[in-house]
C-alpha cells in the first residue's frame, strides 16, 4: 500500500481527496460501499459511516475516521482548506457541498485510475490464477451439450463452472448469445432454446483475491452456414492480428486501427461496432482503453483484453477475446484455450 501511496504523492501537491470506491481499496485495502480517502503528505485517512467501523479499525498504514452516513457532508469538517478530488468521479451534488463549506478544490484527472492501469507482479500473479480458472471452465464446458438447452441454462453452468474451478464470484453477469442473439454484443441470456447449426456466444470472467478475468469464445452447434464460417475465420485473422499488434509503447487505437482495418476489408465491413478491448484489473472494464478515440499508450504491465467480433442482425455473430499482459516486445496471453472453431453437441 505505502508504493501506492508514495505514487500518487508524486503526481500532485495538493493533498487528494479519493471517492472512487476501487481507488479508496486499491489505495488503502479498504472496502466499502460509502467511503473516501484523503491522500495527505504525511498521512492517509479513511473516512466511513459506522457500518464499517470495526474494518476501518484493522487498517494498517492508514488512519481510520468514523462519520455519519453522508459521507460527503460530514468531510467538510476533517479536510484542509485546498484539496484535489477525482475530477471523473466526484458528483456535482458533491462539489457543491465542499465548494460551500469554503473549501478550494483543485481538479485531477484518471490520476489514480492512470497508476492502476500498470499492475505489480503481485498484481499480475493474482489476475494469472483467475485467468486460469476462466480457462478451465471454458474447457470444461467445452465438453457441455449446448442444443437443447436455454442460453439462461448454459448461463448458469459457466457461473457453476466458475466456481468449482476455485472463482470467489463474476467479473461481470455471463453472456451466452446464441443464433440471431448473438448479433447484440452484449445481451442477456434468454429462455430460447440453442438449435443445432448455430454460432454461440460465451462471454466470461471470475473474480479472485478482489482481481477479474474476461474471456470470450464462440462455439458452433454442427455445420453452419457459409456466411457465418466466413465471419468466424474473419474474426479469428483479426484476433490474431491484435494480439500481435499488443506491446509496450504501442498507440491502444492504433491496435484498434489494425483490426478494424482488416475486418473492414472484408465483407463484414462496419459490423465490428464496439472497441477492440479494455484494461482489466480490480475492474472489469478499466484503463486502458483499446479504440479509436483512446488517447492511451500501452505500457509493460498492463493488462488487456482483445476482443473483436462480427455481428449480423438476424443471423449470428462472433466473438474471440483474450486477456493479456502487456509486455517490452509483445504480451503474454493469459487465455490458452483454443481459438479454433469447437463444435459442441
Amino acid at each position: 500500500m505505502n508504493g501506492r501511496v508514495a505514487r500518487v504523492r508524486e503526481l500532485v501537491a495538493e493533498p487528494l481527496l479519493v471517492t472512487n470506491l476501487v481507488n479508496v481499496r486499491w489505495l488503502t485495502g479498504f472496502q466499502s460501499s460509502n467511503a473516501a480517502a484523503l491522500v495527505e503528505p504525511d498521512r492517509v485517512r479513511v473516512f466511513a459511516d459506522f457500518r464499517y467501523a470495526e474494518q476501518g479499525r484493522r487498517l494498517v498504514g492508514a488512519e481510520f475516521v468514523q462519520t455519519a452516513r453522508n459521507l460527503i457532508g460530514s468531510l467538510r469538517e476533517h479536510l484542509p482548506p485546498r484539496i484535489a478530488f477525482e475530477a471523473d468521479h466526484l458528483t456535482y451534488d458533491a462539489y457543491e457541498t465542499l465548494a460551500g463549506a469554503g473549501l478550494e478544490l483543485v481538479p485531477t484527472k484518471r490520476l489514480v485510475v492512470g497508476l492502476r492501469a500498470t499492475k505489480t507482479p503481485e498484481e499480475l500473479a493474482a489476475i494469472r490464477a483467475v485467468a486460469a480458472i476462466t480457462d478451465r471452465m471454458f474447457a470444461r464446458l467445452a465438453e457441455e451439450p449446448f442444443v437443447g438447452r436455454t442460453e439462461r441454462e448454459v448461463a448458469w453452468r459457466v457461473e457453476e463452472l466458475l466456481h468449482e474451478e476455485g472463482a470467489e464470484g463474476l467479473a461481470f453477469p455471463v453472456i451466452v448469445a446464441a443464433g440471431a442473439n448473438a448479433a447484440n454484443p452484449h445481451t442477456t441470456p434468454g429462455d430460447e432454446r440453442i438449435e443445432r447449426g448455430q454460432l454461440v456466444i460465451v462471454d466470461a470472467g471470475g473474480t479472485l483475491g478482489g482481481f477479474c478475468s474476461d474471456c470470450t469464445r464462440t462455439f458452433s452447434t454442427g455445420e453452419l452456414p457459409e456466411r457465418l464460417r466466413d465471419a468466424y475465420e474473419t474474426v479469428l485473422r483479426a484476433q490474431l492480428a491484435g494480439v500481435a499488434e499488443v506491446r509496450a509503447g504501442r498507440a491502444a487505437r492504433d491496435v484498434d486501427a489494425v483490426v478494424r482495418e482488416l475486418i473492414d476489408s472484408t465483407g463484414f465491413a462496419g459490423m465490428f461496432g464496439h472497441g477492440l478491448g479494455h484494461g482489466v484489473g480490480l475492474e472489469v472494464h478499466e484503463a486502458p482503453t483499446l479504440r479509436p478515440e483512446s488517447e492511451d499508450t500501452l505500457a509493460a504491465g498492463a493488462v488487456v483484453s482483445v476482443e473483436p467480433g462480427v455481428y449480423l442482425p438476424g443471423e449470428g455473430g462472433v466473438r474471440i477475446e483474450d486477456l493479456v499482459i502487456v509486455t517490452e516486445d509483445g504480451c503474454e496471453i493469459l487465455s490458452p484455450f483454443t481459438k479454433e472453431l469447437v463444435e459442441v453437441s
